[in-house]
C-alpha cells in the first residue's frame, strides 16, 4: 500500500531535497520508513533538534535551495523554534517537518500534545496542519512553495497516525511547478531618476552595503568608481562586498571598525543597498545629511532611518539601470580620506593579532587571523554570536568564493557548529571551519558526536576564555561588576579525543599557527582548544561619553569589592601592549 508518508517523500524528492536534518521518533516512524525505503534523500541523524534546523538553515544559505529539518511530536518538535526562528529571520527557504499525536487525540490533552500550528507561526510563513490524507499533496506543496518563494520558513504539522495512511490519488507534482524562480525587479524610470538627481547633487558620497548585494560585485564596483564613494558594509554584507574592492572601508557596528563608523557619519548623503542595518545609534543623526535606501522588500525602507527617497528593487539591477544616468565625480578626497582611515584600522586592528611567545596569553584576534591567513581559497567559515562574530568581521578574509554563515539577525547562542554540520552535508568538498566560543560550544556540545557519527570533517575552533566574553564586556561598558558570566571549562581538547576527534589544545601564541595549519590538513573533525586571554577587550569603533562612564564606574567598583586583579588585567591586556 502506498501512504501519506510515501507520497511526501515523492513530493520532496520532487522538489530536489536532498537530506533531512532530526532526530526520528514514533510520530516520524512513517515519513522516516518512507524515506528509508525510497533510498533518494539522506537522513541525517543530529543529537539536538535545534541543531537539526541550524544546519538546514545553513544549506539553504549555501545553496539557495530548499532544505528541511523534522522533529517528532510534542518536544521534539519544539526544539527545532530556536533554530527556525534563524532561518526564517536569514530569509533562507527551510521546511519543517513538526510531527503531531494521533489526530483522534488531538484536543484531549494527550501525552505529548502541544499546537504546532500556533507555536510555529511567528517564525513562518506558512504553518498547517495535516488533518487528513486528502489534504496532505496541495498542503505540502503550497509550504514548499512558500518557503522558496518568499525565502523563509515553511512548516507542516502532520499526525503520524495520517502519514499511514493510504495516499490518495492525485497527479505527481511538477519540480518547475514546486520551485517558483525569484523574479528581478527594477525600479521605474521616474524613481532612478530621483535617485540619480539625489546622488548626482550630492558632494561626498558613502554606501552602506548589506546582504542585499549578493551577486552584483561588478555592478559595485562600477558605482563605487562613478561616485568616488567609500563603501561600508555590514555583517551579512560582508562575504558580498569586501573582497577585490578598493571601496570598501570596512564594517560599521558594534563589531565594526571606526574607519567605517567614521565614512558613514562624514558624508552629505546615505546610499543603503539591500541592507536593514539595525542599529539606529550608527547612522548619520544630523539633517543636512539625506538618505536613499535601494531595497526589493518595500516594508524595509524607512525601517532605521529616516530615508529621504526609497526605490524598490534589486540591487543588481537596480544599479544597472542607475548607472547611466550618474555623472562621474571628479574629487576624490572624500573617498581618499577614508581609505587612508581604513588603512590605519587595518593596520593597528592586524597589530592586535600578533602574539608574543613565552607569556602565555593567547590574543583571539591571533588565532581568528591564523584561520584566515590559512584556510582554503573556498572555505566556509561559522560564527557564534558575541566575541566571535566580533573576530570574524575583522580577521575573516573574505574572497568571492568563501563563505559566511551566522546568527546575524536573530543572534542566537550556539549556532556555530550546528550551522557547520548544515555547511559540511552540502559541500563536502569544501573546509568548513567553526569559529564557536566557549559559551556556544558547550550549549550544544552533544552534536560534537555528530561530526564522528556522520563523517563531517568539520574543523572546530574554540575561543576558550572561561566566559560569557560578550557579556562581560557589555556589563563592564555599563557600569555593572561581571556577574554570571564564568565558565568552569573542560580540558576540550582531551573531551575531543575520548570521542574520537583529533584535540588540539593552544596555550601559548608560539603553537598557534602551527596549531590551526595542523588541524586545517588533518583528514577528519578537529578540535582546536584556543585558551585566550579573558582580559581582551572588543572594543567598539566609537567611544560614547555613557561608555566611557560606564568602564570607570566599572573600575571603581572592582577596586573597591576587592577585584582590583581584574583592572589590572585589563590594563595590562589593552593598554600596555
Amino acid at each position: 500500500m502506498r501512504t501519506v508518508a510515501d507520497q511526501f517523500a515523492e513530493t520532496l524528492a520532487a522538489a530536489g531535497v536532498k537530506r533531512i536534518y532530526g532526530i526520528v521518533g514514533d510520530s516520524l516512524n512513517g515519513l522516516t520508513d518512507a524515506i528509508r525505503r525510497q533510498g533518494r534523500i539522506e537522513w541525517l541523524h543530529v543529537r539536538h533538534e535545534e541543531v537539526a534546523a541550524f544546519a538546514a538553515g545553513a544549506e539553504a544559505h549555501l545553496t539557495g535551495e530548499l532544505a528541511v529539518c523534522a522533529g517528532s511530536c510534542g518536544p521534539g518538535n519544539l526544539h527545532l523554534i530556536n533554530g527556525l526562528f534563524d532561518c526564517h529571520r536569514s530569509r533562507v527557504p527551510v521546511l519543517a517537518v513538526a510531527a503531531q499525536i494521533p489526530s483522534p487525540e488531538i484536543g484531549a490533552g494527550y501525552f505529548q500534545e502541544t499546537l504546532p500550528q500556533a507555536l510555529f507561526q511567528e517564525c513562518s510563513h506558512y504553518c498547517e496542519l495535516v488533518s487528513g490524507a486528502g489534504q496532505m499533496p496541495r498542503a505540502l506543496e503550497v509550504a514548499i512553495r512558500e518557503a522558496v518563494g518568499k525565502r523563509g520558513v515553511a512548516v507542516v504539522v502532520i499526525p503520524g497516525d495520517v502519514a499511514l495512511q493510504p495516499a490518495p490519488e492525485v497527479l505527481p507534482p511538477k519540480p518547475a511547478g514546486l520551485l517558483p524562480p525569484r523574479p528581478v525587479v527594477s525600479p521605474a524610470r521616474p524613481d532612478l531618476d530621483r535617485l540619480a538627481a539625489l546622488l548626482n547633487g550630492a558632494g561626498r558620497v558613502t554606501i552602506l552595503c548589506g546582504s542585499g548585494c549578493a551577486g552584483a560585485h561588478d555592478e559595485l564596483l562600477a558605482l563605487g568608481d562613478r561616485l568616488k564613494a567609500p563603501m561600508v558594509h555590514a555583517m551579512r554584507g560582508k562575504e558580498h562586498v569586501e573582497w577585490d574592492n578598493p571601496f570598501d572601508v570596512g564594517m560599521t557596528g558594534l563589531s565594526g571598525f571606526s574607519s567605517g563608523y567614521y565614512a558613514m557619519l562624514d558624508c552629505d548623503a546615505l546610499l543603503m543597498l539591500g541592507t536593514d542595518f539595525p542599529y539606529r545609534q550608527f547612522y548619520p543623526g544630523g539633517s543636512g545629511v539625506r538618505i536613499a535606501q535601494v531595497d526589493v522588500r518595500p516594508e524595509q525602507i524607512g525601517r532605521r532611518a529616516a530615508v529621504d527617497l526609497g526605490v524598490v528593487g534589486d540591487t543588481g539591477a537596480t544599479l544597472q539601470a542607475l548607472l547611466p544616468l550618474l555623472d562621474q565625480k571628479r574629487d576624490a578626497s572624500h573617498l581618499t580620506r577614508a581609505q587612508g582611515h581604513y588603512r590605519e584600522a587595518r593596520r593597528e586592528l592586524d597589530e592586535l593579532a600578533k602574539g608574543t611567545p613565552g607569556n602565555g596569553l593567547i590574543h583571539p584576534q591571533q588565532v581568528a587571523k591564523a584561520v584566515s591567513d590559512q584556510a582554503a581559497d573556498d572555505a566556509v567559515f561559522t560564527c557564534d554570536v558575541g566575541l566571535p562574530t566580533v573576530w570574524a568581521a575583522r580577521y575573516l578574509a573574505m574572497n568571492g568564493r568563501r563563505r559566511l554563515l551566522g546568527s546575524f539577525w536573530h543572534g542566537s547562542m550556539a549556532n556555530a557548529m550546528a550551522q557547520a554540520i548544515g555547511a559540511q552535508a552540502a559541500c563536502p568538498g569544501r573546509q568548513v571551519v567553526s569559529l564557536s566560543g566557549d559559551g556556544g560550544f558547550t550549549m550544544l556540545m552533544g552534536d560534537l558526536l555528530s561530526l564522528v557519527q556522520l563523517g563531517l570533517p568539520v574543523k572546530v575552533v574554540v575561543f576558550n576564555n572561561g566566559a560569557l566574553g560578550f557579556i562581560e564586556l557589555e556589563q563592564k561598558s555599563t557600569g555593572f561588576l561581571d556577574f554570571g558570566t564564568e565558565l568552569k571549562n573542560p580540558d576540550f581538547a582531551a573531551m575531543a579525543e575520548a570521542v574520537g576527534i583529533r584535540g588540539i589544545r593552544l596555550r601559548d601564541p608560539a603553537d598557534v599557527e602551527g596549531g590551526i595549519a595542523a588541524a586545517l590538513a588533518h583528514d577528519g573533525p578537529v578540535l582546536v582548544d584556543a585558551v585566550v586571554n579573558r582580559a581582551e577587550l572588543a572594543m567598539p569603533p566609537s567611544i560614547t561619553l555613557e561608555m566611557a562612564k560606564g568602564f570607570s564606574l566599572y573600575m571603581v567598583k572592582a577596586i573597591l569589592s576587592g577585584r582590583v586583579d581584574e583592572v589590572v588585567d585589563l590594563a595590562k591586556t589593552n593598554l600596555w601592549r
